[in-house]
Order: C-alpha cells, then sequence, then structure tokens
C-alpha cells in the first residue's frame, strides 16, 4: 500500500518554499522521496528549506524568483527544465493577501493579489503543461486553494476573487489536460497558522472566533496539508482530477 503514496525518482517543484505551508510541503514531499525545487523570492529563506529537503536525503534546487513578473515566468520556467531535465509535479503555493473592505480596496492592491494569486499560477501552469504535453510525459499540478474558494469574509475581497478562481482555473485545467494525463486538483486549507495569518491570531476575538467555529477547535499546522498534497500527487490519487480537497478542521461542514 505505501508504494501507492511513494514519489521516489519524481521532481516537485513548490511555489513559495520559502516559509510557511510552501515549506512544510517541499519537506513532505520530499519525506516521500521526491527531489524538490524551490521557488520564492528571497534566496537566504530557500536555503534554509534546502537544508531541511536535504536532510532527508533528497536533491533540491533554489531558484529565487518573484512570480509577481509574470511575462518572465515562461522563460523562468525554460531554466528550470534545463536545469532539471523536467518536473513531475507542481505545487502552487505562492500568495499574498491585502486586506480591506471592498470599498476602501485600492485597484493596485486589487491588481496585485490577483497577479500573483491566479495569474501566475495560470501561466505557471501553461508552461509545465507545454513541457510535458511536449515531452510526453504525464503531470501533476496541486494548487492552494482556501475556504475563500467557498465563501468570503470581510476585508478579504480580493484574495476570495483570487481563490474563487483557483477553483475554477483547477477545474478548468483538469477537463482540458486529462487526455495528456496531467492531473489538476487543488487543495483548500482552513485557517492555518502561518505568518500570513499571524494578525488573525494576533487578534483575540477573532482567534476565538476561528477556535469556536472549527469543530476540531483549533488553528491547523502546516505540515497537516502534507497528507493531502502526497495523495494527489502520487498513484494513490490516479483516477481524481478536478478536485477541491478542503483541509478544514470541519469547517465547511460546520456551516
Amino acid at each position: 500500500m505505501s508504494s501507492l503514496f511513494d514519489l521516489s525518482g519524481k521532481i516537485a517543484l513548490v511555489t513559495g518554499a520559502s516559509r510557511g505551508i510552501g515549506k512544510a510541503l517541499a519537506v513532505g514531499l520530499a519525506e516521500h522521496g521526491a527531489d524538490v525545487v524551490l521557488v520564492a523570492r528571497t534566496k537566504e529563506a530557500l536555503d534554509r528549506t534546502a537544508v531541511e529537503v536535504e536532510a532527508h536525503g533528497r536533491r533540491t534546487w533554489v531558484k529565487p524568483f518573484d512570480l509577481a513578473h509574470v511575462p518572465q515566468i515562461p522563460e523562468f520556467y525554460r531554466s528550470v527544465v534545463e536545469e532539471t531535465g523536467g518536473v513531475d509535479i507542481l505545487v502552487n503555493v505562492a500568495g499574498i493577501q491585502r486586506r480591506a473592505l471592498a470599498l476602501d480596496l485600492t485597484l493596485e492592491d486589487w491588481n496585485e493579489v490577483l497577479e500573483l494569486n491566479l495569474s501566475a499560477v495560470f501561466v505557471l501552469c501553461q508552461a509545465f503543461a507545454r513541457e510535458r504535453i511536449g515531452s510526453g510525459k504525464p503531470g501533476r499540478i496541486i494548487n492552494i486553494g482556501s475556504l475563500m474558494c467557498e465563501g468570503h469574509r470581510p476585508t478579504t475581497v480580493a484574495y476570495t476573487a483570487s481563490k474563487g478562481g483557483i477553483r475554477q482555473l483547477t477545474k478548468a485545467l483538469a477537463v482540458e489536460w486529462a487526455r495528456y494525463d496531467i492531473r489538476v486538483n487543488a487543495v483548500a486549507p482552513g485557517y492555518i497558522a502561518t505568518e500570513m495569518t499571524q494578525p488573525l491570531r494576533d487578534n483575540p476575538e477573532l482567534d476565538d472566533w476561528v477556535r469556536r467555529r472549527a469543530p476540531m477547535g483549533r488553528w491547523g499546522e502546516p505540515r497537516e496539508l502534507v497528507g493531502a498534497v502526497v495523495f494527489l500527487a502520487s498513484e494513490a490519487s490516479s483516477y481524481v482530477t478536478g478536485h477541491i480537497l478542503y483541509v478544514d478542521g470541519g469547517w465547511l461542514a460546520n456551516l
């Protein structure tokens, strides 16, 4: 049974790999046998992730790059393929949040969130699929969504729009690329303790609200997303595509 989840011989590219969910997923994929391409803006932080990945005996490629430069993504991805020989698993984690009520959100902030959280994901998926199709090899894409794939909280309008887009983008790409053996799925975390959610956890009222609404009574940890991503990256999910897997401590079920 364990061989179903074995990623030995596979190369995974993880964006946002310098911290939080991205770092946890990069290390988790390595624990299950994958070599990992680490992508984020800051080399120093990626180097720290690389140490943890390599502790599991896996190879890493540290590739500092700002995915907000969307037009440069195809060339960046070509350089990754040239260096690695090809990526089998793409995990899109990188994202940002700009908190403001809808009436107060600036167009600049709206564009910044949508560009990184949605447009960059699409262009990177496109580059990945073109290489996989051209080489005749299968591929696995896992996008990171959110509870905001399904609902909304005040002050997250741009983030909500971007994650709703991830939900539908995942389904659209899954339908178009299934014939090439490229499976496209998403993992949608609930409230996870990361740097992005630190302002919520620092607010006693919001922290209490999260804990009371979650049937499991707590915040999730980045590590708790590893199993879902490994499942979707491996042969254990060979007949799963276009699916949004919520890892939320029962949050949606409690609505």
